[in-house]
Order: structure tokens, then C-alpha cells, then sequence
């Protein structure tokens, strides 16, 4: 147990103030704790979940192995309820109370906005596992992530809607209080009109909206050729129900922000010729793709993970062998490892990270036709 002084200045928060590590030994057969943060309830609760069954699924293929360092890995999550505010929270109590050596989260970037202040400060590393906004690992040199980033994404979507749907007119339905929707729109906007498309509206809504026929109608007014809606699954799948109903049967893209069971289950046949950009596919005939799905089918029923439970596993196997390559847990080794990660095999593709702590891997565009996600191209930086 730490002292009685120790601890009362850790309540007090004052663990901010110096790394966790300060002053106190490993124990070298103690478990290795890695924390996560993310949304296992609440409307954002897919990505959460998904993330928390990759990593899950990592951290038993490790311990089967003997673990890290000779030390088992020991997996702890804080539910983050898809509430804004709540990452900060769950956050500080991992690293304060249970002394996790990394924090693997968040899904949405507003999220991972939020906790990364606060690994930075302790020194802790952060793995974003969805978090494509480029302001998350500008937030501090131990912030990460396993994902490609938002410039990238809205490069590829504007690259596809161009030439491979030959999109002249576009309309963005952009989601005002998501960072992460923010911030693929504005980029598809540049990418799109600088490769000579036009951009004919932009209609706004707010996380939590159900009614999206009022945007749709302006939308339908100005005869775009296609969508593109930036937010997340839930909406997505909304504005696809609303956008049929009023006649509007034309192409729908959007970002790994659609990347869920929900868009099918909510959107129905309504989803149908629709698109979006994400990280993996399952039906890549690659090694590695087939052994995870492989082993998450049979822990999960037959089941077949998506892309955020792909970059959850990624995640914890990317710090395992950071952690190996450090030779510790200690927070500055392990950040120095991460930074120098270079075609690390992960499920998601090859990744090495750059010198802003971003991974350079493919995006990997899918159609959704007869219920059916469906592999269209990969697309390398």
C-alpha cells in the first residue's frame, strides 16, 4: 500500500503533477495493468463494445502466451456512458486509482480530446483506437493512435465520390457537436472542390437528433448527386431512412463513423448503395484478417468483428510490443518505443508511426448492398 501522505495527495489530484512511476519500483511479477475508456452504454455503445472485444480477445492471446515481460496482462475498463465530461473522469481514476501503465481509448475524438490532457500530464501513453481528429495526437508526445486521421479519410472520400462515382454536385450533412464530423467535413470540402467538384449545401444537426427531414428537404431543393453525411452510425442511418422516404435515391457516403451492426439493423434496406471509408474488411484474404476473425468467431458465436474491434486488437498488440521493445513499463520508455514503431503487422494493415504519433496505413472503402458490407478498394497513403 503507498503511504498515507502519498495518498492523500492522489485524491487530491495531485497525482498530475508527476508521472505515477516517481519514487516507486515494479513489482516484476505484478500484472501489467492497461486501462480503457470508452462508451459500453449509451448511443455511442457499438464502438465501445467492439473496442473492448479486440482488446479483449489481445489480451487473452497474451497471457496464453506467458504474458509481457514474463507478467500477465490485466484488462480494465471504465464505462464512459456516451456522456461528454465522463472520459476525464474515467481517465483519472484508471491512472490514480488502479495505476494502469497505458490507457487504450478513445472511440469518438471528442472523447479522446478530452483524456488526452490528462495521460499527457502523467506521462501515461494513450492509444486513440478510433479517434481520427488530427488535434488528438497533437495533444501531447505519450498521445497515439492506431487509426488513420481525418485529412487522410476526407481525402479518400473525395477521391472516390469524384472518380469512382463521378460526383459533380455534393451536399455535407455535418453533425455541429461532433469534432470528429467537424472535421471530415471540412476536409472533404477542400479535397472535393479542389478536384473540381462543387459543393452545393451544407446542413447542420446536433448529436441526439432523430429528425433530419428539414435538412434532407433543403438538401433534395438543390439536385445534389450525392451525400455526404459525416457523423456517426445512429444519425447515419436516420438520415438514410428520412432521405429514401422523401426520394431521394441517390449515393450516401460517409466515415468510419458509420462502422457498425446498428447502420444495418437501424437503416435497413434504406442503406442500400450506400458508402463509407474504414480500417479493415472482412473480407480481406489477408493472414492476419482470417486468424482474427477466425479466433473472434469463436469466442463470439460465429460472429464477425468490425473494424473498431480490429483497431482495439491492434491497440493492445501494437503496446505489448512497445512494452517488449522498451524492456519496462515505465512511461517515457514505452512512449519512445511507440514513437518508433515501424510495419508493425497489425489486423488493420502494416503501421508505423509518424513523427505526430499517427499511424500511415490504408483506408479501405465498402459498399453497403443486400445487408452485405462489401469490400470496394484500399487506398494507401
Amino acid at each position: 500500500m503507498l503511504p498515507a501522505p502519498i495518498r492523500r495527495l492522489l485524491a487530491r489530484g495531485a497525482w498530475l503533477l508527476f508521472p505515477l512511476t516517481c519514487g516507486l519500483a515494479a513489482d516484476p511479477v505484478a500484472p501489467i495493468r492497461v486501462g480503457q475508456f470508452a462508451s459500453l452504454t449509451g448511443k455511442e455503445a457499438s464502438f465501445g463494445v467492439a473496442a473492448r472485444e479486440g482488446i479483449d480477445l489481445a489480451v487473452g492471446e497474451l497471457n496464453a502466451r506467458g504474458g509481457v515481460l514474463g507478467r500477465p496482462v490485466e484488462f480494465l475498463v471504465e464505462d464512459i456512458r456516451s456522456q461528454s465530461g465522463e472520459s476525464a473522469t474515467a481517465v483519472k481514476k484508471l491512472i490514480a486509482r488502479d495505476r494502469v501503465v497505458a490507457i487504450l481509448g478513445g472511440n469518438a475524438s471528442t472523447n479522446s480530446l478530452e483524456a488526452a490532457p490528462i495521460c499527457q500530464a502523467a506521462h501515461v501513453p494513450m492509444i486513440a483506437i478510433s479517434s481520427t481528429n488530427p488535434k488528438v495526437t497533437a495533444m501531447g508526445t505519450y498521445i497515439f493512435r492506431t487509426c488513420f486521421i481525418d485529412p487522410f479519410q476526407g481525402a479518400v472520400l473525395a477521391k472516390f465520390a469524384r472518380e469512382s462515382l463521378h460526383v459533380q454536385r455534393l451536399a455535407l450533412l455535418t453533425s455541429a457537436s461532433a469534432s470528429y464530423s467537424v472535421g471530415l467535413s471540412r476536409v472533404l470540402r477542400e479535397r472535393f472542390t479542389a478536384a473540381g467538384g462543387e459543393i452545393v449545401a451544407e446542413q447542420k444537426y446536433a448529436e441526439g437528433d432523430k429528425d433530419f427531414r428539414a435538412q434532407l428537404t433543403a438538401i433534395k431543393a438543390l439536385h445534389p448527386d450525392a451525400i455526404a453525411a459525416t457523423g456517426y452510425y445512429t444519425e447515419a442511418a436516420l438520415i438514410c431512412l428520412q432521405a429514401r422516404a422523401l426520394g431521394l435515391d441517390l449515393p450516401i457516403i460517409g466515415g468510419d463513423g458509420w462502422e457498425a451492426p446498428q447502420l444495418l439493423e437501424l437503416g435497413g434496406r434504406a442503406v442500400d448503395g450506400t458508402y463509407y471509408s474504414t480500417h479493415y474488411s472482412a473480407e480481406s484474404p489477408a493472414p492476419e484478417v482470417r486468424a482474427f476473425i477466425r479466433k473472434f468467431s469463436a469466442r463470439h458465436d460465429g460472429r464477425v468483428p468490425d473494424a473498431v474491434a480490429a483497431l482495439g486488437y491492434d491497440a493492445m498488440m501494437l503496446l505489448a510490443d512497445a512494452i517488449r521493445r522498451a524492456g519496462t513499463t515505465e512511461g517515457p520508455a514505452v512512449r519512445a518505443a511507440l514513437a518508433a514503431t515501424r510495419d508493425f503487422p497489425g489486423v488493420t494493415g502494416l503501421t508505423t508511426i509518424d513523427a505526430q504519433r499517427n499511424p500511415s496505413k490504408p483506408a479501405i472503402i465498402v459498399k453497403v448492398e443486400g445487408g452485405r458490407v462489401q469490400f470496394v478498394a484500399a487506398v494507401r497513403p
